[in-house]
């Protein structure tokens, strides 16, 4: 027994230890890149993955016995923590039924209900597998729905791998997007204009120049794919006039933001309705599960009532659902997300103390669980002022973070997230955890 002890406090003092070095080597070998989703890999700050043997609350158990305070959250579906206990014994109950049958069940109905429900924009809704799959059926019921071709979406904004989606900014308004990936052909993204997120008078251009071909415009409400960038004033109601104007639809890409705020969405909390709304993460308690809806006169130009078509094997899968019922039920008993908030805001201002005590320039942003640290002198209100931060700085933070037990995002694009199962010692931890990585950065002795 201390023998094992003695093991697992070097293996913390070493950081990515050899056991997940070995693992790593070894699914190299059959997977591309040893991951199945390439922020996995550690690109972008270095070093080994961590390999994840089970999770509980707040906490993620290792394969090399380190346990890590996590922030990452399955990139925020777990709102509730990993393996909440009402989650699980609903799963445990609903896959001794079956796991898919490809047919109607009551269950998806239920889920659709809640959803309609919560999300003010929805009538009708969709159920797909996940949230790429989502934003594709709402963009093609979008250009059906208004019989038009372009899609409008923001710099720095990422939904999902569609390949009409994968698309850079262009210089400016009059630029059709070109591709963002490899195997995309650039006749796929000729429809796609890509504009600098909070830049209003951009989205007015292009509408003056495309005055008849927007079919839509999309966007996360909070951006969350370039690190969370806040709308500025005025930004969102500018977005639902314009397309009030020129009779385009305006689709709010709510994944990660979803159920993330409070009991609903990101548009209950600026007021803004927009036409359509994608939904995955914390609606799927951690299976996977995303969804699509809007106002009812939109929602029926998809198939079967209409000419466009979605179709999914697994869409509405029993397990999933089950598992976002379950999620959906805990989050409506919550009903205030205050203390969600309050440790968040408590976490965030620990982590300026400690950045400015140690001389480092950071700019955190942040609303209601969700946060980024940047770092940079700056304000970050777009992809471009992103892009501006100190990535070795980064690195430096994610991996002294890393040694010292917690588990931030592996990359200074992402997103990480306060959970209900994260309690006000897990946030007194990190915030001495993080002075402690903001001295090291800066070669200062341990207090």
């Amino acid at each position: 027994m201390a023998q094992n002890k003695v093991k697992r406090q070097a293996r913390k003092k070493t950081g990515a230890s050899q056991d997940h070095a070995r693992l790593f080597e070894t699914a190299q070998r059959y997977l591309v890149g040893g991951v199945n989703s390439p922020v996995r890999s550690f690109r972008s700050v270095g070093g080994v993955p961590v390999f994840v043997k089970k999770a509980k609350s707040a906490r993620i158990h290792a394969e090399d016995g380190r346990t890590l305070i996590d922030y990452c959250m399955s990139w925020g579906a777990l709102i509730l923590g990993h393996a909440h206990p009402q989650v699980i014994a609903a799963l445990a109950k609903a896959i001794k039924n079956g796991t898919s049958y490809g047919m109607p069940t009551q269950l998806e109905t239920e889920l659709a209900k809640m959803l309609v429900e919560a999300v003010p924009s929805m009538e009708q809704v969709r159920l797909t597998s996940s949230g790429t799959e989502a934003v594709m059926g709402a963009v093609r019921v979008a250009r059906a729905y208004t019989g038009k071709s372009k899609i409008v979406k923001f710099e720095g904004g990422y939904h999902g791998h569609a390949d009409h989606l994968l698309v850079k900014a262009g210089s400016g308004a009059s630029t059709l997007g070109t591709p963002d990936s490899a195997g995309v052909p650039s006749d796929f993204t000729h429809h796609t204009l890509s504009l600098p997120y909070n830049d209003l008078m951009k989205v007015e251009e292009a509408f003056r120049q495309y005055p008849r071909d927007i079919a839509a415009i999309i966007l996360e409400p909070v951006a969350g794919n370039m690190g969370v960038v806040i709308p500025s004033k005025g930004f969102l109601q500018g977005l639902r006039k314009l397309c009030d104007r020129y009779q385009s639809l305006l689709i709010f890409d709510e994944v990660m933001t979803g159920f993330r705020f409070h009991y609903g969405g990101a548009q209950k909390l600026f007021k803004i309705l927009p036409d359509m709304t994608c939904l995955g993460k914390i609606i799927g308690g951690g299976m996977p599960l995303g969804a699509f809806g809007g106002r009812a006169a939109v929602m029926k130009m998809l198939a079967p009532l209409g000419p466009a078509y979605q179709a999914g094997t697994l869409s509405g899968n029993p397990v999933a659902v089950t598992a976002g019922i379950a999620t959906l039920e805990r989050l409506k008993r919550f009903g205030s997300y205050r203390s969600l908030m309050a440790r968040t805001k408590r976490l965030c201002a620990g982590i300026r103390e400690a950045a400015h005590a140690s001389g480092i320039h950071v700019q955190i942003n942040a609303i209601g669980s969700m946060f980024t640290v940047f770092f940079t002198g700056r304000s970050v209100i777009d992809y471009e002022t992103a892009k501006r931060q100190d990535g070795t700085l980064f690195r430096k933070f994610f991996h002294a973070l890393l040694a010292k037990g917690i588990y931030f995002a592996p990359s200074p694009f992402e997103a990480n997230f306060v959970s209900f199962a994260h309690t006000e010692k897990d946030i007194t931890q990190t915030i001495k955890a993080v002075r402690g990585a903001f001295q090291k950065i800066q070669g200062m002795p341990a207090a």
